[in-house]
């Protein structure tokens, strides 16, 4: 895996030395180092409020010096990068356990295999579609029981919500807003109070979700400015 400045990674912090943490990427095992005023926005009183020695932290990278400094950020990372980084390490893990399951002290060999052309939650995806890699690497046999444990699982779905507003002094506002979200089919709307509305989308993943959530809100913006209807995003 070839590193690349504005890639979001799993990190594990190793030592703490004075103001500067240290931390091993865990793809590529290489060292990381995060300055003060990359762990958090404002003062920090206490550092060990943020990192302390083995804990697992998801950092953005600034910089890659010629001399193989990797430069980090923890306070760069948003709330959504984080989940798509926890989400993406979730079935990172649970692709390998089913190559344990199947091929038990072998797979070590094959995940190792695998990881030299791409992550193995992306290569067992791509296998459900052609299924010829896995055989090359596991043989027919194994690569049936793969894909047989991979059909069967159910698959979670990404989840993302806002709350939007939408008001106007019209005697007919409320046909108008009726008809503003009557026309939403792609997403989950629901009456939170006066004005008030919950709006959410689902996809296989987080990305996919924000990504329709974006459309939809700019399609209710866009119709109730058509209908003079204020709209807001809370």
């Amino acid at each position: 895996m070839e590193l690349e400045v504005g890639d979001i990674l799993l990190c594990t912090v190793e030592r703490i030395a004075g103001t500067m943490v240290f931390v091993r990427i865990d793809d590529t095992g290489q060292q990381g180092s995060i300055i003060l005023s990359e762990i958090a926005p404002g003062r920090i009183r206490n550092l060990r409020d943020y990192v302390v020695p083995k804990k697992k932290i998801i950092c953005k990278i600034l910089r890659i010096s010629p001399n193989g400094n990797i430069d980090l950020s923890l306070r760069r990372v948003t709330k959504k990068e984080q989940q798509e980084i926890r989400d993406s390490n979730k079935q990172e893990k649970s692709s390998k356990s089913i190559l344990k399951s199947v091929l038990g002290d072998k797979s070590k060999d094959v995940v190792n295999e695998i990881l030299e052309q791409d992550k193995v939650s992306n290569f067992l995806q791509e296998a459900k579609e052609n299924s010829k890699n896995l055989e090359k690497i596991v043989g027919k046999d194994d690569a049936k029981k793969i894909l047989d444990i991979l059909n069967t699982q159910k698959q979670k779905k990404a989840v993302v919500k806002k709350t939007i507003s939408l008001t106007t002094s019209k005697p007919n506002g409320l046909e108008l807003i009726k008809k503003i979200l009557g026309k939403i089919k792609e997403a989950e709307i629901r009456y939170i109070s006066a004005g008030k509305y919950s709006v959410k989308t689902e996809a296989s993943d987080i990305k996919t979700a924000d990504n329709m959530l974006k459309e939809v809100l700019s399609k209710i913006e866009k119709t109730a400015k058509k209908e003079h209807v204020e709209f807001g995003i809370k």
